[in-house]
């Protein structure tokens, strides 16, 4: 089987773990591949995620590499046995940029999620009418078919928790995500009351962070902070001008769970948050 052209972004993070465990243990991918009677070539495929790998043979490198971490390794051959095409955002490839198939795998995987969002929503928390303006306003305009693929794929994200056990959410929402007129004043109000009426599920913690707060002044990130099945496959995205980027680096997991505690620490109660939507939602 040739080597995958686009490997998922769940593939290339099992790839970069079994790298991760050789080069710790002090291993060559020339002695990996003398292991399980392959090439270094294929070896060097397995660990950039352009090759698949076996159950069985991720135990056998776990071994090799003195790895006793169970919880890990049977996380690492859960997504080692997942196949392309099981999943509902597998509809929109080669229609959609593979990174929004990325952003709903992750979501779909993680234990928990983390949002900082300076400026508008979190994408499982927007109404239809409030992500097609987003879209509809995207320079250079996009193609009318793009904007309803992109609205239909996000609105297929937010059904994430409407599973029998949802995902734990906690949402930072600035003050300025809050007062965006994102489609006009009926949309933003549309969307605070959706906002408003998500919030009293159990499953997700919101917060806002006022205008008037003097200790919280970094809003220049959109944060995404996905729970792994183990501490290991945590990941962060974090959406820049040129799209968004995924990282898994130990210090850039620690820097951004900082971030996001301190955003926290600065944010009003999720109570405090609740009576401030519903404030703002009046004056609209």
């Amino acid at each position: 089987m040739p080597p995958r052209d686009n490997p998922t972004a769940r593939q290339v993070r099992l790839g970069a773990e079994l790298r991760k465990l050789r080069e710790r243990a002090g291993r060559t991918a020339r002695e990996a591949a003398a292991l399980i009677s392959t090439d270094q070539a294929k070896i060097s495929h397995i660990e950039a995620g352009r090759v698949g790998v076996s159950e069985e043979r991720i135990r056998r490198l776990a071994v090799f590499y003195n790895c006793n971490d169970d919880a890990l390794i049977e996380a690492l051959c859960a997504i080692a046995s997942e196949r392309r095409g099981q999943h509902w955002w597998d509809d929109y490839r080669g229609i959609l940029a593979p990174g929004f198939l990325d952003i709903a795998e992750l979501e779909h995987h993680a234990t928990y999620l983390r949002f900082l969002q300076p400026v508008t929503f979190p994408g499982v928390l927007q109404i239809e009418e409030y992500a097609r303006a987003l879209f509809a306003g995207v320079v250079p305009r996009l193609p009318n078919e793009e904007i309803e693929a992109r609205v239909e794929h996000r609105m297929r994200r937010g059904r994430l928790f409407e599973r029998e056990n949802p995902t734990r959410v906690e949402a930072i929402v600035h003050e300025a995500a809050l007062r965006m007129r994102v489609g006009g004043r009926k949309v933003a109000r549309d969307q605070l009351a959706y906002a408003l009426e998500a919030s009293a599920a159990p499953w997700l913690t919101l917060r806002v962070i006022p205008f008037a707060s003097e200790d919280f002044i970094e809003v220049t990130q959109t944060v995404m902070y996905a729970g792994g099945t183990v501490p290991q496959l945590d990941t962060v995205h974090i959406d820049t001008p040129f799209g968004g980027r995924l990282l898994d680096a130990s210090a850039d997991l620690d820097r951004y769970r900082t971030l996001l505690d301190f955003a926290r620490q600065a944010s009003l109660t999720p109570e405090e948050s609740r009576n401030f939507i519903h404030h703002i939602a009046r004056e609209l």
